[in-house]
């Protein structure tokens, strides 16, 4: 019997149904208790391993009082996903963790648009400087000669 990989979408969806229970602070259990359905089932929604059906997105949508369209969506502000990568798997897995969830929370906390654009400037900066540092030491390592 082979394995099915699971749809792409699937994986986006549930990877925002992930980021949305971790941004409210709500546990896999306390989500399928308000949806007659194990935990289990959950992690299964969560890994895009089981699909979502349309009825339960929508029960999903009014636990977490969001439109149904927030699990298609790369952020709020954006439409419809039409780019489901490796780039926005990255992202969400990154949101998804505690220091994601943690470094979003603090910037959403500051109030002064200037230092929040400022902040994006010193992480752009660092990345930068962290990319080119590991290009030099790539550039700069010894050959190896078989």
């Amino acid at each position: 019997m082979t394995k099915k990989t699971p749809n792409p979408i699937d994986v986006f969806v549930g990877s925002r149904v992930r980021l949305r229970r971790l941004m409210v602070g709500m546990s896999q259990e306390a989500l399928a208790d308000r949806l007659g359905v194990t935990f289990q089932q959950v992690q299964k929604y969560e890994k895009g391993t089981n699909r979502i059906s349309a009825s339960r997105l929508q029960a999903i949508s009014d636990v977490f009082r969001v439109p149904p369209s927030f699990f298609f969506q790369d952020d709020e502000s954006a439409g419809p996903s039409t780019a489901v990568g490796q780039e926005t798997g990255d992202v969400s897995t990154f949101v998804s963790s505690k220091e994601g969830l943690d470094l979003n929370r603090a910037f959403l906390k500051i109030e002064d648009a200037g230092v929040r654009k400022s902040i994006i400037q010193l992480a752009t900066a660092l990345s930068r400087a962290s990319a080119t540092e590991a290009g030099d030491r790539a550039e700069n390592a010894p050959e190896l000669r078989i």
